[in-house]
């Protein structure tokens, strides 16, 4: 599959949402309710509307386009988020579409948005595809637990790490 990249932009809000609901449909069926997806397509114009905002920075906000210019991949990273944060660089969000897995789309979107050096994520449990794909790049589990807020059913997540020594 042929796919670029490229920094994306307050304009871009709309596209990233919506493809990122898709990939949350596509990736999360068995971990959330129907009444969450519901809930996510009813609240598109307000998540629109705050991931302007989020794009409007510096920070890596990656677009992935196939070769018909269609958004097939989004990651964003930054400033580790915690007061505890094991490294300086957080991965905040990947996802692709199904029809990308397996074409190298993750690793590209991952090496843009934060290299090959130290920096740490969280994953949702019970979700083996993701985990493997992190432990590919040179993530590892530290131990730290944590739940996602309600709006998200309180899912469980658990943070992996990219030390110096695991990932360059």
């Amino acid at each position: 599959m042929d796919f670029h990249l490229r920094q994306a932009t307050p304009e871009d809000a709309e596209a990233v949402v919506l493809m990122q609901t898709q990939a949350h449909e596509e990736c999360y069926p068995h971990l959330l309710s129907a009444e969450f997806f519901r809930h996510r397509r009813d609240s598109i114009p307000e998540r629109v509307e705050r991931r302007r905002a989020f794009l409007a920075t510096d920070q890596p906000r990656i677009l992935a386009l196939d070769a018909d210019n269609q958004l097939v991949g989004y990651a964003d990273a930054g400033p580790g988020r915690e007061d505890d944060a094991p490294e300086a660089l957080e991965l905040y969000s990947i996802y692709t579409l199904r029809r990308t897995y397996g074409t190298g789309l993750g690793a590209a979107l991952v090496s843009a948005a934060v290299g090959s050096g130290p920096a740490y994520l969280w994953v949702v449990e019970n979700n083996p595809r993701a985990l493997a794909f992190y432990l590919k790049q040179g993530f590892r589990p530290d131990g730290k637990r944590n739940t996602l807020p309600p709006e998200w059913e309180s899912l469980p997540e658990f943070r992996l790490v990219r030390r110096p020594q695991d990932g360059t």
